[in-house]
């Protein structure tokens, strides 16, 4: 009796990302194909069982490219050739790609998770349960393409949030280019202040060594970064630039009300941020059949954005009558009712339930 055949699946480019992506489809049960610029990587990843195949499967169900961003575009339009499966990518800037290749099979992506680690030491297939995963579909991506690449990467324990590739560029910005830059400078300036004061880099602790965590990462990826998205980039440093003077001018002018306005204002919205799902009985089951249109499976998942709906899990179940789907999805019980009425409002005809 033969073995049974896995299902195939690639990676391009096996820095942290994509060998922790190989390490994902691994467990779940893919045979993994990679290739890579440094030919010593991929026999570290062979060795490793972080893959186990040099070189592209023509069949595979489908292949992430995560090469650095510059490149991602060319080696998008090759796994399109070379294969026959779906096509997504991670790099973290999207509207060159999304705008620059327009296939059925594509799914532009960015799964928003890192580590502090480099390349495979750094690979770990838990990285992405919790993080958002964005993908920005263009006009061109097919329902079912969209809909198989989400539920996949939901697979990863990953939440899924759909987005136009420009805002996600915009926001991207905001949330992780900018601050980047942001710790960069701070570190930097107390790299030259401690010529000065030999103490000061041990006294930084706590806060200072948290908010500049982020600036250890390769300086390299960030050339490519800030360069194809430098007038989102731009615009967010204007942005904090201006905070910092109007902050500057508060305290200047010993404006006790204000500053304690603003220091309550970033709390607040920091206290905001998105937590986990919670217990089951606070859930709900959200039933949606896709509509007969295109990008019908990415609506739902940019109105949740839209309406800070976490989808916390996510497939899609094919009726016996037909080749339509039916996205089933699990939201907390508090959001049922906006996100059914936003449905709705968009001639989707979505069933909702309590999950327990």
């Amino acid at each position: 009796m033969s073995a049974s055949v896995l299902p195939r699946a690639n990676v391009l480019g096996l820095g942290l990302i994509g060998g922790s992506i190989a390490l994902a489809l691994v467990n779940a049960g893919y045979d993994v194909g990679a290739t890579d610029s440094d030919e010593k990587r991929l026999d570290e990843a062979m060795q490793r069982g972080i893959i186990q195949h040099i070189g592209l499967f023509e069949d595979a169900v489908v292949t992430f490219v995560a090469t650095p961003v510059a490149l991602v575009p060319d080696a998008v339009a090759l796994a399109l050739s070379a294969t026959t499966g779906l096509v997504t990518d991670v790099g973290s800037v999207k509207t060159h790609v999304s705008e620059g290749i327009h296939d059925a099979r594509f799914v532009p992506g960015h799964p928003m998770a890192g580590s502090e680690l480099d390349g495979l030491d750094g690979a770990d297939a838990t990285m992405f349960e919790g993080a958002v995963w964005v993908l920005t579909p263009n006009s061109a991506t097919s329902d079912d393409a969209f809909a198989a690449v989400a539920e996949m990467v939901t697979g990863f324990g990953a939440e899924v949030v759909a987005l136009d590739p420009k805002k996600h560029d915009d926001l991207v910005a905001v949330v992780s280019h900018v601050p980047h830059l942001t710790a960069a400078t701070l570190m930097r300036l107390a790299d030259d202040r401690s010529e000065e004061h030999l103490a000061l880099l041990r006294l930084a602790a706590g806060g200072f060594r948290d908010m500049t965590r982020i600036a250890s990462g390769r300086p390299g990826i960030w050339l490519d970064i800030c360069e194809e998205n430098k007038d989102a980039i731009v615009r967010g440093l204007d942005a904090v630039i201006d905070g910092l003077i109007d902050m500057r001018d508060v305290v200047s002018a010993s404006d006790r009300r204000g500053l304690l306005h603003r220091l309550e204002q970033a709390r607040q919205a920091r206290m905001n941020l998105p937590s986990k799902a919670g217990a089951v009985e606070d859930l709900s089951e959200i039933r949606i059949p896709i509509p007969d249109r295109p990008g019908a499976a990415a609506e739902v998942f940019a109105l949740s954005g839209e309406l800070g709906v976490n989808i916390y899990d996510f497939e899609v179940v094919h009726s016996a009558e037909g080749d339509r789907g039916v996205m089933v999805a699990v939201i907390r019980m508090e959001h049922g009712d906006i996100f059914r009425g936003g449905l709705i409002a968009r001639g989707f005809r979505p069933a909702l339930a309590p999950l327990s």
